[in-house]
């Protein structure tokens, strides 16, 4: 398996100043629980589909809407935003089979009142994040879009906006003509934001416009370019 040293040096940068900026309980949390599956939603989901650690913060503190203190595993949380993304991660053993019947509804009523209070939360799977880390990325990326996280993408990659890499991941699953009513649907984005990320691509060269006799964009083909992006 290949090491990803970029990844590695920004995560470690990370924790350091998430345990030096923080205290009490986070702060234990931080240094002493093991954060395995938490690290590989950031290695296998996050810095593939987002190409940077911005923002996000790991063990993230938050109050509830009944008031009650809760740990999150990564927080998105970009500047001028008032609420955030969760993205949590879940091992079959830890967060099912094992758990007791009082901590199995605490666990949902975190969520729910969460939720409530106007946070967004996606959870992964720890094998889904092994055997089908670029499914995973597609839901990232479509979620964000979805809810108008902007921005993103890695300094070192091809500069597209965050609607263009879900546009982009979600094109390069079908391998085939696609419409912008398509992407509209699958992504939950209006025409106009469909149609124009499809152009982008095409202008970029990642799809081929089809067009007819007399110019008009009927739908769009997926280049073999593609498939070299870093989906």
């Amino acid at each position: 398996m290949t090491i990803d040293r970029s990844f590695d040096t920004a995560y470690k940068a990370m924790m350091e100043k998430a345990i030096r900026n923080s205290k009490g309980e986070r702060k234990r949390r931080l240094k002493e629980v093991d954060r395995f599956n938490e690290r590989l939603a950031l290695e296998n989901v996050w810095w593939p589909a987002i190409g940077n650690l911005d923002h996000v913060h790991p063990e993230y503190e938050v109050v509830d809407y009944n008031g009650v203190i809760r740990f999150v595993d990564n927080a998105y949380v970009p500047p001028g935003c008032y609420r955030g993304l969760f993205v949590e991660s879940d091992a079959y053993g830890t967060h099912l089979r094992d758990v007791s019947r009082f901590r199995f509804g605490d666990n949902l009523e975190r969520q729910n009142l969460l939720l409530i209070d106007g946070w967004h939360m996606l959870r992964f799977g720890r094998d889904d994040m092994l055997e089908k880390p670029k499914r995973c990325q597609q839901t990232l990326l479509a979620a964000m879009t979805a809810w108008g996280y902007g921005g993103g993408g890695s300094a070192n990659s091809i500069e597209l906006s965050m609607q263009e890499r879900a546009i982009l991941h979600w094109c390069g699953k079908q391998r085939r003509s696609i419409k912008v009513r398509e992407v509209m649907v699958a992504l939950k984005i209006g025409y106009a934001a469909a149609s124009k990320g499809l152009q982008d691509l095409g202008d970029r060269g990642f799809i081929q416009a089809n067009r007819t006799l007399g110019g008009k964009t009927t739908s769009y083909t997926v280049l073999p370019k593609l498939f070299k992006h870093q989906l």
